[in-house]
């Protein structure tokens, strides 16, 4: 036994057999991967790898003379081994990974982790806690969530080989079954040693970056492979745990689960997204779920072979005795032609006038004709089976798979009304007050008269926003959810999305949604809203129903991560106060990313740390980049998923968390405002922080990387401010410092216990969800982070007058983790969490060589540039990437 499995197997922090699937796997696997890697590269080389393993265990556990002899090791590797060498353990940690995941919807877990347990549990343990029956039914009937699949650039793993994974899982749980016999059994186990052979032989990463269309198309894969399987698999459970706890059953119209999508119109920031590209991707989706409706069509065809029908279906197909097949055909065809015609729309062709599918009504009518005859014909079974899923699948998915939103900056339509009256000889709009832009916007929704002259001739850059209008206009109500704008600062910058919208054409009411993100918008949001409201009729303009959409990456990143929460607890709480007294109905969007300094957090953890009633008119949440795939990429994990937000949900919203005391909003307000202040001192004012970060980590590297078609920067140049949150987090991440997601909040708590403020803090993460998800997010972050890995980072690339700055920070690292451990009264970080505390110590055994080689490559790159250098510096970022279980 060798490599990871010879580790892993022997050190799970338990004693009884509850890990033996997960010992299992990784041996295997293990012992299968260091063959191949023997195989390939010899064994020779294969000694090397197990002797670099050895010695960063024993570096792990405090040998000096071993840290310098593994460091000796990396930093001497020849050319031709650099790539071999950080992919073996780059793959030892995939192959983990993918461990670890399985393990969570193995057989032998199914009673501990299973979607069905969690629901059960979550109205059991409400019932046990004062919820009543109708209560239970209540916000069972309310049940709200939608997911925003999204294609921000985080996603480090190729779409061949994350295939290849969910291949490797499908063999996992093969193995699994009992009863199999020695040849099926061999035949499963050859078939993981061949995908594990193909990951070895298989090129790590895109050889060009993807465009908007292949993300979409990735995102609409995940529908295909994973969710529409998953969702009506969800909802059978979750009717079963509902009729347990209520005896009712989910309505057949029920929809408490939607998905939409910001692949190919999300512009923000990304010349790539064009009109001509968002008008592919919309029909593009709608192909996508017209082809998977005819091949589940087809299935009910073959299988609803039955004679008997009700009065009302005889009535549609006359004598046939075959009445619901003679039914189905006819819709078959339909979706055929319907899938014909986008197929020739995206040729550039012209459709062909015929019997078509316009409205997912004319598919929910004979598939619900169906439905009813069985029943009363009494197949209730065989009704509530495929056919069942179909309908559900209907109403979630609807005629678009997905509904899409775009996303633009604010300033992109102001640039439009700038150049309209710098035409038209009206004035400079940019440099208007805000009242006069408000009443140029309103006095222009309400003329009756054209808005756009015939004869004007825009900018490329205004006509391409105009177009995009133009492309929303074409769509069937359905197909778009809404209207993003970024940086909205203004009541104005929402009037003129209505206004644009109202100029294109736009047939159907598109919710727009201002995303408010930096630290300042966030504390003005509500003030902007109320303004918004107060406009004569604009509630009723609206149908009384507001989306606000809340950034956690961007504000992170401004103000650091404890003023960014904070900012974001109270912009909720103010923006819900707001929309009541206007007797508006509001949905909050959240923009969270994966990691902590991104607004991630386990999910229950986060959603019962939102204030009292920000659930109440649903979730609406991004899942971003490798997320999808964590959260979402298989059915079972997809739907443990799903279980999850709702047994959250249900619980956030019978048992609302606290109304936090006065003190404790003193005493977060302060934190918020000492940890911004010592964030901004170090990020913003120290002249020398911009230049030390880029040598420090390999941002300038990460931008060769083919993640996403999105830029880096929004601009060319410039400083932090400039840069994306994604890059600033990652960056981070790969050197093992974690900047973003601890600077300032920490040491912000320190000033409050030297105030003598300790009992208040103490009150507060005993018995405030809020604060108490901080603080563990805090010492996750602290048990990932390595000083030592950070300081030979510096030691490799940073000038030695840059020192000092990356040794304050690494000081105040130690320090920081001091306080939380204070704070906590334990004695060792997530003390409380074992298995995670464990989980991490094992991968660093092979995640540290990943790290000390990054460095040298760097230096190596920063002085000579070499393409295949280039490609160990890539490989390292995956394999650290995929060591520390996230990206961006």
């Amino acid at each position: 036994m060798t490599l990871i499995s010879q580790y892993f197997v022997g050190k799970l922090p338990v004693s009884s057999d509850q890990y033996d699937t997960l010992r299992g796997n990784v041996s295997a696997m293990g012992r299968m991967l260091g063959e191949i890697i023997s195989e390939a590269e010899g064994a020779e080389f294969l000694d090397k790898i197990e002797q670099i393993r050895l010695l960063s265990k024993s570096a792990r556990s405090g040998d000096s003379g071993d840290r310098d002899a593994l460091t000796a090791i990396l930093c001497n590797l020849s050319r031709e081994q650099l790539v071999p060498v950080a992919r073996a353990f780059s793959q030892f940690l995939n192959l983990a990974n993918l461990a670890d995941q399985h393990y969570t919807i193995a057989r032998e877990t199914d009673e501990l982790f299973s979607a069905t347990q969690t629901l059960n549990n979550a109205y059991s343990q409400l019932a046990a806690r004062g919820a009543s029956r109708q209560q239970l039914f209540e916000v069972t009937r309310d049940l709200n969530i939608e997911l925003v699949l999204t294609a921000h650039p985080t996603e480090i793993t190729r779409r061949s080989l994350i295939d290849k994974y969910t291949e490797i899982d499908a063999c996992l749980a093969q193995l699994e079954l009992s009863g199999t016999t020695a040849r099926e059994q061999h035949k499963t186990t050859s078939r993981l040693r061949e995908l594990i052979t193909q990951m070895w032989f298989t090129y790590d990463f895109r050889v060009e970056r993807p465009t908007p269309v292949d993300e979409a198309k990735w995102g609409f894969a995940v529908v295909e492979k994973s969710l529409w399987k998953a969702l009506p698999d969800y909802l059978r459970r979750l009717d079963e745990a509902f009729h347990r706890a209520t005896g009712a059953q989910l309505p057949l119209d029920a929809v408490p689960v939607k998905f939409a999508s910001w692949m190919g119109g999300d512009r923000d920031g990304n010349p790539n997204v064009t009109a001509t590209v968002t008008r592919e991707v919309l029909l593009l989706s709608r192909w996508k779920a017209l082809d998977l409706y005819i091949n589940d069509v087809q299935k009910l065809i073959e299988e609803l072979s039955m004679s008997s029908c009700n009065a009302q279906l005889r009535a549609a197909v006359g004598p046939s005795h075959e009445p619901y097949r003679e039914l189905l055909r006819p819709l078959r065809q339909r979706l055929r032609n319907s899938r014909d015609n986008i197929n020739r729309l995206l040729a550039g062709d012209k459709p062909v006038a015929g019997d078509a599918i316009d409205s997912q009504q004319q598919l929910l009518e004979p598939l619900t004709l169906c439905y009813q005859s069985l029943v009363d014909a009494g197949m209730e079974l065989i009704a509530n089976s495929e056919l069942l899923d179909v309908l559900r699948r209907v109403r979630c998915f609807g005629l678009h798979l997905v509904r899409h939103d775009i996303r633009q900056e604010s300033n992109r339509h102001a640039d439009v009304f700038a150049e309209l009256l710098d035409y038209l000889q009206l004035g400079d709009y940019h440099a208007w007050s805000e009242s006069d832009k408000q009443a140029f916007l309103l006095a222009e929704l309400a003329s009756k008269r054209p808005l756009l002259p015939r004869d004007w001739q825009p900018s490329a850059a205004v006509q391409e926003v105009l177009d995009t209008f133009a492309v929303i206009a074409e769509q069937p109500e359905g197909a778009l959810r809404c209207y993003i704008i970024s940086m909205a600062r203004q009541p104005s910058d929402i009037l003129a999305v209505q206004l644009l919208l109202r100029a294109s054409g736009c047939r159907f009411a598109l919710p727009v949604a201002p995303l408010f993100e930096t630290l300042d918008d966030l504390n003005r949001s509500a003030d902007v809203v109320a303004t918004l409201l107060q406009v004569p009729g604009y509630s009723e303009q609206i149908n009384r129903q507001l989306m606000v959409m809340i950034g956690y990456s961007d504000s992170a990143k401004d103000a650091g991560v404890m003023a960014a929460a904070w900012a974001q607890y109270r912009a909720q709480e103010q923006l819900l106060a707001v929309c009541k007294q206007h007797r508006v109905e509001l949905t909050l969007f959240h923009g969270r990313g994966g990691t902590i300094g991104r607004g991630g957090a386990p999910a229950r953890d986060a959603l019962l740390s939102q204030p009292p009633g920000s659930l109440k008119n649903g979730l609406r949440v991004t899942e971003q980049g490798e997320m999808i795939r964590a959260k979402l990429g298989l059915s079972p994990i997809a739907i443990k998923t799903l279980a999850l937000y709702t047994s959250a949900i249900f619980e956030a919203n019978l048992m609302a968390p606290p109304e936090p005391k006065q003190a404790w909003r003193d005493a977060m307000q302060s934190l918020a405002e000492l940890s911004c202040d010592h964030y901004r001192a170090v990020v913003r004012h120290d002249p020398d922080f911009v230049p030390y970060f880029r040598l420090a980590t390999p941002e300038q590297e990460l931008a060769k990387l083919p993640l996403g078609s999105r830029p880096a920067r929004r601009a060319g140049s410039g400083g932090i401010e400039s840069l994306r949150a994604i890059p600033w987090i990652f960056a981070w991440s790969q050197n093992r410092l974690m900047l973003p997601a601890w600077l300032g909040a920490a040491s912000a708590m320190q000033v409050l216990l030297e105030q003598g403020k300790g009992e208040e803090l103490a009150d507060m993460a005993a018995n405030w969800p809020f604060f108490e998800t901080r603080l563990s997010m805090l010492e996750m972050v602290f048990a990932k982070a390595d000083a030592g890995l950070s300081a030979f980072y510096d030691e490799r690339l940073v000038p030695a007058e840059l020192h000092p700055i990356g040794q304050r920070l690494r000081q105040q690292l130690q320090a920081d983790t001091q306080t939380i451990l204070k704070l906590s009264g334990a004695e060792q970080l997530i003390d409380d969490h074992p298995w995670s505390r464990e989980s991490i110590a094992l991968r660093n055994i092979y995640t540290d060589p990943l790290n000390v080689l990054q460095a040298e490559l760097l230096r190596r790159n920063r002085e000579h540039n070499d393409p295949l250098i280039e490609q160990a510096i890539m490989v390292t970022i995956a394999g650290i990437a995929a060591g520390m279980r996230n990206t961006g």
